[in-house]
C-alpha cells in the first residue's frame, strides 16, 4: 500500500502506534490512519483477543499491522512495547496516546489509590510513551508526530470527577511541555492534543440523556469517534502545528447553555 504521508515522511510507509486501539475511540483512530496509508501497531492490555481480531481485519485489507500487549502503568512494559514496535516495523512515525480510564470519584469518596490510578493511566503513561517514542523519533530525519487524547471537560469540569479532570488537565499542560522538549531534540517532532467532547454515550443511555448531550452542543448533534480520528489525522499531517490542544466538542466548551448532568460528561 502506498503511503498517504509522502509529503511529510518521504517515500517510506509511516508507522502509527495507537495505544488502547483494540476497541472504542482508539480503534476508530487506528482504522482511520490505516485507511490513510499507515502501518498500524495495535496496542492492548486486557483486550488482546480484540486486538488480534482487529489486526486480522486490517491485514485482510492489505494493511501491515501487528498487535502488542503492555500494561502502560508500568514503565518497564512501556519500554518493552516501544522496543518491540520499533524492532517489528523498523521505525515509529506517529504515536497516539489514546489509552485511558474514566471513573466518577466524588471528593468524599476519593482515595489515594483512585487518584494514583487516574494519573498513572491518563498522565504518566502518556508522558513515558512520548518520552520513549520520542527517543526513536529523534533518530529519524523526518522526526514524527505525537497526539494525546485529552478531554474537553478540563475547561468546564462537572461535579464528581476531580481525579479524572486533574489527570486530563495535566495532560494538556504536558502536551505543550513535550512539544518544547522534543523539538529541542529534533525540530521535526511535534506534539499536540485532541480534547474530545461526547463521542460515545455510556451503554444503555436513555433517550433523555442522549438529547441532553445533543442540546449541550452548538452543532446540535452527537459527536462520533470519527470526529476525533479526523482531528488526530489533521494534527499529524499539519507540519506547522505543535503544542496545540484542539477541542473537538461541537462547541460545548464555549456554549453558555445549561448542562449539569454529570452522567453524560
Amino acid at each position: 500500500m502506498s503511503s498517504a504521508k509522502q509529503r511529510t515522511f518521504g517515500d517510506i510507509v509511516p508507522v502509527a502506534l495507537v495505544t488502547g486501539s483494540a476497541k472504542r475511540v482508539g480503534r476508530v483512530v487506528a482504522e482511520h490512519l490505516a485507511a490513510a496509508g499507515y502501518r498500524i501497531a495495535v496496542h492492548a492490555n486486557h483486550s488482546m483477543e480484540e486486538a488480534e481480531t482487529f489486526v486480522s481485519q486490517l491485514r485482510e485489507q492489505g494493511i501491515e499491522a501487528q498487535a502488542f500487549q503492555a500494561d502502560l502503568t508500568k514503565l518497564a512494559d512501556i519500554k518493552r512495547l516501544i522496543d518491540y514496535v520499533h524492532f517489528y516495523f523498523g521505525r515509529i512515525d506517529v504515536l497516539v496516546n489514546s489509552a485511558s480510564i474514566f471513573d466518577s470519584t466524588p471528593l468524599e469518596e476519593m482515595s489515594e489509590n483512585d487518584l494514583d490510578a487516574m494519573f498513572r493511566m491518563n498522565t504518566y503513561s502518556a508522558l513515558h510513551c512520548a518520552n520513549w517514542v520520542g527517543r526513536r523519533m529523534q533518530e529519524q530525519p523526518t522526526g514524527g508526530a505525537i497526539v494525546n487524547i485529552g478531554d474537553w471537560s478540563i475547561v468546564r469540569p462537572t461535579v464528581g470527577f476531580s481525579a479524572y479532570i486533574a489527570s486530563k488537565g495535566a495532560l494538556a499542560s504536558l502536551t505543550k511541555s513535550l512539544a518544547i522538549d522534543l523539538a529541542a531534540k529534533n525540530p521535526g517532532i511535534r506534539v499536540n492534543a485532541v480534547l474530545p467532547g461526547q463521542v460515545l454515550l455510556p451503554e444503555g443511555s436513555s433517550d433523555t440523556k442522549r438529547q441532553a448531550a445533543i442540546d449541550a452542543t452548538l452543532v446540535k448533534r452527537l459527536g462520533e469517534p470519527e470526529d476525533v480520528a479526523q482531528a488526530v489525522r489533521f494534527l499529524i499531517e499539519s507540519p506547522f502545528v505543535t503544542g496545540v490542544c484542539l477541542p473537538v466538542d461541537g462547541g460545548r466548551t464555549i456554549f453558555a447553555g445549561s448542562f449539569d448532568d454529570p452522567s453524560v460528561l
